[in-house]
């Protein structure tokens, strides 16, 4: 069986990793998971962390036939239509991507957000399978982290997106609306049975206390036996109760109100106004109602 090529961009500012991936025999490819760079102090977009990847497939002659998502992303905005744009190529994720739409719809009132997957092109279902060139992919659902959660297999190589995080480190949250953290666990334990030695590309890296480096492949065998939230032995009571335990006390990610209304409509930012200015929504919550209402 042909392996892919791959190739690996971080994106220090989210701590996240965008894969390009390609059939060496072919030179087809895809990209998963692209960053667009945001600034968030004063609302300013750019593309230069995707041209890297863009640059890099054209100095590999690969042609960009897929943009992926693993899920909407809570932490970073998505460069996917500006991918589609420069290469033509379709932006797929997984069918449950509805679920996420219907749940956020009503959050940012997304009037304009599409029904029935909105702006992507194609909608996974679990056990898919399409071709990159000669690369068979399949498409594994795995929700608890969100319920639109995808992986994707290429042979012995599994790009997990925030499902799991390195071996020394543990496993995504699952306190988003429509997460889930028995799902969560059922999802990672389905990835676990595959080969010891399959590769397992993570979409995220936080260096694990102890180490010094990024870091962002790991394999079911070093899952198993070293992942602290979900190594053998550990159940799905223990994870679940830990999780949710855990979960309390995160903070929301810092990207998180600009990341989930753009990335719903798989990267479409919401149209100008008469002014020419596009706007994104924030949503206003008062512990006090006069802090927002002092007169009423």
């Amino acid at each position: 069986m042909t392996k892919p090529e791959i190739r690996a961009f971080f994106d220090e500012p989210t701590n996240t990793v965008s894969y390009l991936v390609w059939d060496p025999a072919t030179k087809e490819g895809a990209v998963i998971d692209p960053v667009l760079d945001w600034d968030n102090r004063s609302g300013t977009a750019d593309t230069a962390f995707a041209d890297r990847i863009l640059a890099a497939a054209a100095q590999e002659g690969v042609a960009i036939r897929h943009v992926l998502e693993t899920h909407a992303h809570a932490d970073h905005l998505t460069a996917a239509p500006y991918i589609k744009a420069k290469t033509g190529a379709p932006i797929g994720i997984g069918e449950h991507i509805r679920e996420v739409q219907r749940i956020f719809r009503p959050v940012f009132d997304a009037q304009d957000l599409k029904p029935e997957g909105g702006d992507f092109d194609r909608l996974f279902k679990d056990g898919e399978r399409f071709a990159i060139g000669s690369l068979e992919v399949e498409v594994i659902h795995t929700p608890g982290h969100t319920p639109a959660c995808v992986a994707y297999r290429i042979g012995d190589d599994v790009f997990v997106g925030d499902t799991l995080f390195m071996h020394d480190y543990g496993t995504a949250r699952a306190d988003f609306p429509g997460g889930d953290a028995r799902m969560l666990y059922r999802s990672i334990k389905r990835l676990l049975a595959l080969p010891p030695e399959t590769r397992l590309w993570m979409c995220h890296d936080y260096k694990a206390p102890g180490r010094d480096t990024y870091a962002w492949q790991s394999t079911v065998a070093e899952q198993r036996a070293h992942n602290p939230h979900v190594k053998d032995g550990i159940t799905e009571e223990e994870f679940v109760a830990f999780r949710t335990t855990r979960d309390k006390d995160l903070a929301a990610p810092l990207l998180l109100l600009p990341s989930i209304q753009v990335n719903i409509r798989a990267g479409r930012f919401p149209e100008a106004e008469e002014n020419g200015v596009r706007y994104l929504r924030v949503p206003v919550r008062a512990k006090n109602p006069a802090a927002v209402a002092p007169g009423a």
